[in-house]
């Protein structure tokens, strides 16, 4: 499989780039704007599939053409795009900054629309896949995230109007949103234990995700087994939205509106 996965340095991205490398045949173009990291990951890929790394921000709107061009390129065409590059940053909607909000939709969002328009008539010519990650906060509010979340959720409705747009030409288009995951990010905050304890404690499975856990289900997703899954958000959150809904009351034994 011919695959372009963006944010393949850390985290997300490099779990699922190390998870796609153990199928036969994998041919990976990984991207990251950190350079280092990057070579790190595509030298651990040695051996297993064929690979080129090529560094970028995705913050440049120019940069998915031309990792798309560089795929085709190399390999000969695109059978998958798993667009998780992605930025965080906190601030209440009242303090924040024009430029950060900004941001996060220059990254979290488009470049997911810029990576499928490039790729387009290649995604048609292979009937192939689009994974992007999203995110819990796409669902629900996430305070001081008030931009993350709606550049989430953007990108939600983002992916459905691909698969609506685009599944007549036989691409399919899909979410995964990853619940608490221990990331190179999220690393600092989850080494402490107490810390972990009580995160994990809201969580119906009682743990934090791993990488690997978000990467299994971006694999299933670009594969066979989800052949005829299109438009859809696969939440990956050991039952922590659930838990959130029962604390809201609903399914209470309350009367539903009408």
């Amino acid at each position: 499989m011919r695959t372009i996965i963006s944010g393949a340095a850390n985290g997300i991205g490099r779990a699922t780039a190390l998870r796609l490398a153990k199928d036969d045949g994998a041919r990976l173009l990984i991207t990251d704007r950190d350079e280092v990291a990057l070579a790190k990951v595509a030298a651990a890929l040695q051996g297993s599939a064929e690979v080129e790394a090529l560094a970028g921000d995705l913050a440049d709107p120019e940069l998915p053409s031309v990792l798309v061009e560089r795929c085709v390129e190399r390999f000969g065409g695109i059978d998958s795009i798993v667009s998780n590059a992605g930025a965080v940053t906190g601030a209440p909607l009242l303090d924040l900054e024009v430029e950060k909000f900004d941001l996060l939709f220059d990254v979290n969002t488009r470049p997911t629309w810029l990576f499928g328009k490039s790729a387009f008539h290649h995604l048609k010519a292979s009937r192939g896949s689009i994974v992007a990650t999203a995110s819990v906060s796409a669902e629900y509010p996430t305070p001081p995230l008030g931009s993350y979340a709606a550049s989430k959720a953007a990108l939600l409705m983002l992916i459905r109007q691909m698969a609506l747009e685009w599944g007549p030409d036989g691409i399919r288009a899909n979410c995964v949103s990853p619940g608490p995951t221990i990331t190179g990010i999220t690393a600092a905050s989850y080494a402490d234990p107490a810390n972990q304890q009580q995160r994990s404690s809201a969580i119906p499975l009682r743990k934090v995700a791993a990488a690997e856990d978000m990467a299994s289900a971006i694999r299933f997703l670009l594969g066979p087994d989800a052949g005829y899954v299109s438009g859809h958000n696969l939440v990956v959150d050991g039952g922590l939205g659930t838990a959130l809904l029962a604390l809201s009351g609903a399914g209470s034994g309350l009367s539903p509106s009408r």
